[in-house]
C-alpha cells in the first residue's frame, strides 16, 4: 500500500497533461484506499478551515515563500549543496523583501508629500462636481450633498465619530492579518529549508503529503499565471495614466500610486480589475469629465483584452473558462466572503487537478 502512494505520484501529477484525461471504453476509475480517501477528507477539511478561522493570508503568504524558494535555490545548488542552498534562497529572499517594503515605504511618503497639492486639487474638484450636480438632483437628494469643504469634512469627521468602533475593529483585523502574513512567511522559509527532498513515509503521511504537493502546484499555477496578467495591466495603466493622458488631458491625481493600485489588487482575479477601475474613473471624474469618459473607454479595452490573458494563461493552465472560476468566486463570495473571492481560483485549481488525476474531468 505504501510503495504504491509514494513520491513518484508527486512528481507525476506536475507531468499531467495541461488537457483533462478523458475516460475511454478501456479505461477504468483508479480505486482508492481508506487512506487516501482519509486524506482528501482532511484536505477539504483544512481548506475550510483555513477560510473559517481566517488564517488565509498566512496560507497563501507561506506558499508564496516556499515556491520562490524552490524556484531559487536551484541556480544556487550549483556551487554549494542542496540543504545550504535553500537557506542562502531564503537569507536572499528575506533581503529583498525587507529591502522591497522599506523602499516601497519611503517612496510612498515622499511620493505623498509631493502630491500634497494634488489632493487639495482633488477636493476642490470634488466639490465643483457636487456644486454642479446640486442643481440637477431632487432637493431630498440635494441636502445630503456638502456645501463647501468644511461641511465635508464636518461629515467625515461625524462619520468616523459614529463608526469609531468599528474603525478600531478594522485595525486589529489589519494588524492581525499582517501578523498571520508574516508568520506563515517564516513557516514558509523553515518548511522549505528543513522539508527533505525524499524520505520513507508511512501510507497517511504519504498521502497528506501528495495532497499538499498537488495544492502547491495549483497554487503555483494560479499565483504567478495571475501576476502575469497584473503585471501586463499595471503596464497598459501605466502608459495610460503616465504617458497618453498628460499628451491629450491634464494628468490625473497620484497617477503613480494608481499604477501600484492596480497592480497589487490585480492580483485578485476580475475582483481586482473591478476595484482598480472604479478609482481610476473616480478620480478622473474629479478633473473632468471627458477625462472620465477616455478612462471608462481605455479600461473597457484592457478589460475586453484581460478575458483573452484569463482565457489563454489562467485557463490554459488549469483547463477552467471564465465562467467556471466566476461561478466558484460567487460561490465562495456568499460563503465566506472577501477571503473566500481571494481563495475560490487557488481552491478551484486544486480540486479539478484532483478530480483530473481521478480521471472524473
Amino acid at each position: 500500500m505504501a510503495k504504491r502512494n509514494e513520491a513518484p505520484d508527486e512528481r507525476r501529477v506536475r507531468d499531467l497533461p495541461a488537457r483533462p484525461v478523458r475516460l475511454t471504453s478501456d479505461m477504468s476509475l483508479p480505486k482508492l484506499s481508506a487512506v487516501e480517501i482519509g486524506s482528501y477528507l482532511v484536505a477539504f477539511l483544512a481548506m475550510y478551515l483555513v477560510l473559517q478561522l481566517k488564517l488565509l493570508g498566512g496560507l497563501l503568504a507561506g506558499m508564496l515563500v516556499y515556491q520562490l524558494v524552490h524556484m531559487i535555490a536551484p541556480f544556487i545548488e550549483k556551487r554549494m549543496t542542496s540543504g545550504r542552498a535553500r537557506l542562502v534562497a531564503v537569507v536572499l529572499l528575506s533581503a529583498v523583501i525587507i529591502g522591497g517594503l522599506t523602499g516601497a515605504t519611503v517612496a510612498t511618503i515622499e511620493h505623498f508629500e509631493h502630491d500634497v497639492p494634488s489632493l487639495q486639487k482633488l477636493l476642490d474638484q470634488l466639490l465643483t462636481i457636487t456644486s454642479h450636480a446640486r442643481l440637477r438632483v431632487p432637493e431630498w437628494v440635494g441636502n445630503y450633498l456638502p456645501v463647501d469643504s468644511e461641511q465635508m469634512k464636518d461629515k467625515a469627521t461625524q462619520l468616523m465619530h459614529q463608526h469609531a468602533e468599528q474603525l478600531q475593529q478594522g485595525g486589529k483585523e489589519m494588524a492581525r492579518g499582517f501578523g498571520h502574513i508574516l508568520i506563515g512567511m517564516i513557516i514558509g522559509a523553515i518548511i522549505a529549508v528543513g522539508a527533505p527532498k525524499t524520505s520513507h513515509r508511512l501510507p497517511l503521511s504519504t498521502a497528506l503529503v501528495t495532497r499538499v504537493s498537488r495544492f502547491s502546484d495549483a497554487f503555483r499555477r494560479i499565483v504567478f499565471a495571475q501576476i502575469k496578467i497584473s503585471a501586463i495591466n499595471a503596464v497598459f495603466t501605466a502608459m495610460y495614466l503616465l504617458i497618453a493622458l498628460p499628451i491629450f488631458h491634464e494628468r490625473l491625481p497620484l497617477s503613480k500610486t494608481l499604477v501600484l493600485v492596480t497592480f497589487i489588487v490585480g492580483l485578485l482575479p476580475v475582483i481586482g480589475n473591478l476595484i482598480s477601475n472604479t478609482i481610476i474613473v473616480a478620480i478622473s471624474l474629479s478633473v473632468s469629465f471627458g477625462t472620465a469618459v477616455a478612462s471608462l473607454a481605455f479600461l473597457i479595452l484592457i478589460h475586453k483584452l484581460e478575458y483573452f490573458l484569463n482565457a489563454r494563461i489562467i485557463g490554459g493552465q488549469i483547463e477552467a473558462r471564465a465562467w467556471e472560476l466566476l461561478l466558484a468566486m460567487l460561490a465562495m463570495e456568499a460563503a465566506f466572503g472577501l477571503p473566500g473571492v481571494i481563495a475560490a481560483p487557488i481552491f478551484y485549481a486544486y480540486i479539478k487537478r484532483e478530480l483530473i488525476y481521478l480521471r472524473l474531468v
